[in-house]
């Protein structure tokens, strides 16, 4: 995808309200049911006392200050310590249940969503950037945890607060809580453009932080060739465009704040001074005591919080719904390939491989193989040649079932790849690339990959590839700590770490993908002996560049544009004059020179 597509899919803040995926949220909190009902108890709880303080306030001066009776007013200023313990406590205890459901969601959703990850065919990866998915996964999820340790159970909490103000004041006073809400109309105008503003400026955030990001993923991934072309100035100049851009849609933000909470105090500033004028009269008057109005200025001002941070939980619901509505179509990608019905499964596979009339494409209408069939019997050796773009690592891939053919079928011991299960199936084939991927770990770590494997057998493994002379230099060993991708070790090294991954898992099918490429002449000695340790006994599909380390194999299969133009032995082939000829010239001649 383009990274324009990725920026038009940050720029969806989503509904204000969607029925459907509140619905499909509300089914992850489900398990903490409990914990979220006494949530939500203690919320109305805490919202019924906490408008006691106001009405025990108008208590103590009107019955005891004015009256002069101290020892009662000492009872009343208990009475309101202790209610402010409880409700301290209360907000304690609710806090924590919130925050608790919220982390156990993300918990949740996170396995949910690398679990399905796991599922998805090599084609999803093709087309999704890995920047994309690792942001569903951490900052997509994080957002959605708001909603539920801060966002929809605080926001009932905010409602209830509110009824339970409006309907004190409605009790102590109408006339002074009619003066209070004349102001109600212009704080909703205010805060319907501000949020219109705002959700356009939250939409500009997220459209230049996703710019911002994908320019850094890419550059800091290419940094070695940034550096090899002395680029760094170029590349800081841009950077400073999209940063500049990032920090003024930011700002934006910022301002509209800044004008929006502002303008909710002084709104609150008239209300208070709309019932300073109507209570002073009435206070004058005789109509309400002094208590009344003290109570009423307190009850004003808890009016306007629960307002502000409704405001404030609307952009958090309105940016959760957005992740919400981006997780949940992740998680609804099906896989391209589906696992069969009945899957065979077979713990004995003797490694016989057929590819009969076999087409495919990894984008319509582009086909890549073109009616592939060949045979290789259990414990052969088949090399596949061809130029860049021939096809070869298409074949491979299609033996593991990692893509599905568009036309005609792979077998594996007669068996379609797509009936076969493939657990049972990739227990029984190993891959060992030119791009050798090394896990953050311990040298013993990325040659089990987790498995449960004896030193012993580790150790025998490593002997038997050659890697095991290296691992001893190594300052400790086989447990010694390697970096991102192995990036401590040569090229050479981790290939042969990665025939030691191959081997200790004795595999019935071997799949050699340009296995001696980039590497000198002694270390490719050393893999030579590997590879051919690592082939005995073992069907084996070698792809090379280096036509030297393939002139052994039982068959050399010769592919060009997709096409299989050629099979026999080395000396047959040469003896052609064909296209594996032409391939042996080329590279021999350019050896030469």
């Amino acid at each position: 995808m383009s990274r324009r597509g990725s920026i038009h899919e940050e720029e969806n803040l989503g509904k204000i309200y969607d029925h459907r995926l509140v619905t499909r949220l509300m089914a992850y909190i489900k398990p903490y049911w409990f914990r979220v009902l006494v949530a939500v108890i203690l919320l109305i709880g805490i919202a019924a006392l906490e408008q006691l303080t106001p009405y025990l306030t108008k208590v103590a001066i009107d019955n005891h200050i004015v009256k002069g009776d101290f020892k009662g007013l000492i009872g009343i200023v208990g009475l309101i310590a202790l209610l402010s313990l409880v409700v301290a406590m209360g907000k304690i205890v609710q806090a924590i249940l919130t925050s608790y459901v919220g982390e156990r969601v993300m918990f949740d959703l996170r396995r949910e969503i690398f679990h399905h990850l796991q599922s998805l065919s090599l084609r999803f990866f093709d087309r999704n950037p890995v920047g994309r998915l690792v942001t569903r996964n951490t900052s997509d999820v994080a957002t959605l945890s708001e909603i539920f340790s801060s966002g929809v159970v605080v926001i009932f909490g905010d409602l209830i607060t509110l009824v339970f103000i409006v309907a004190a004041m409605l009790m102590i006073n109408v006339q002074l809580a009619l003066v209070s809400f004349t102001v109600v109309p212009l704080l909703v105008l205010v805060t319907f453009l501000s949020r219109m503003k705002l959700r356009d400026a939250f939409r500009g955030v997220r459209v230049k932080v996703a710019a911002m990001t994908a320019f850094m993923q890419e550059h800091y991934s290419g940094m070695r060739i940034i550096q090899l072309f002395n680029h760094q100035k170029k590349v800081d100049d841009r950077f400073a465009e999209v940063n500049n851009d990032t920090k003024f849609a930011h700002l934006r933000t910022v301002a509209l704040f800044s004008i929006f909470f502002p303008l909710i105090e002084v709104i609150g500033a008239l209300s208070t001074v709309l019932i300073l004028l109507r209570g002073g009269f009435l206070v004058l008057d005789d109509a309400i005591t002094i208590g009344v109005l003290v109570a009423f200025f307190q009850y004003a001002e808890r009016f306007f919080r629960p307002i502000r941070e409704l405001s404030e939980k609307y952009n958090i619901f309105q940016a959760g719904l957005a992740s919400a509505e981006r997780v949940f179509n992740l998680l609804d990608t099906e896989p391209d390939m589906m696992e069969p019905v009945n899957p065979h499964a077979s713990s004995t596979v003797k490694g016989e491989i057929e590819f009969k009339n076999v087409l495919f494409e990894y984008n319509k209408g582009e086909e890549i193989l073109h009616d592939i069939s060949f045979h290789v019997k259990p414990g052969e050796t088949i090399a596949i040649v061809g130029s860049t773009g021939a096809g070869k690592t298409t074949v491979a891939n299609l033996i593991g079932r990692f893509y599905d053919t568009t036309g005609g079928n792979v077998f594996i011991d007669g068996v379609d790849v797509r009936k076969w299960d493939r657990d049972a199936l990739m227990h029984s084939i190993c891959y060992v690339h030119q791009d050798v991927f090394m896990f953050n770990g311990t040298v013993r770590d990325n040659i089990t990959l987790g498995d449960e494997y004896s030193d012993d057998q580790v150790i025998e493994a490593a002997k038997t590839v050659n890697a095991d002379r290296f691992i001893q230099q190594l300052p400790q060993g086989y447990h010694e700590q390697g970096t991102e991708r192995g990036a401590t070790f040569s090229t050479g090294q981790r290939q042969l770490l990665s025939f030691a991954r191959a081997l200790i898992r004795n595999p019935r099918i071997l799949i050699l993908d340009e296995a001696t490429s980039s590497v000198d002449s002694e270390t490719e000695f050393l893999i030579q002996q590997a590879m051919e340790r690592l082939q005995k006994g073992r069907t084996s599909i070698v792809i090379a560049h280096r036509l030297s380390t393939i002139m052994n194999a039982d068959r050399i299969l010769v592919f060009h544009k997709g096409r299989l133009c050629e099979a026999g032995s080395h000396t047959n082939l040469l003896e052609r004059r064909g296209i594996y000829h032409r391939l042996f010239q080329l590279q021999y001649s350019h050896t030469a020179a």
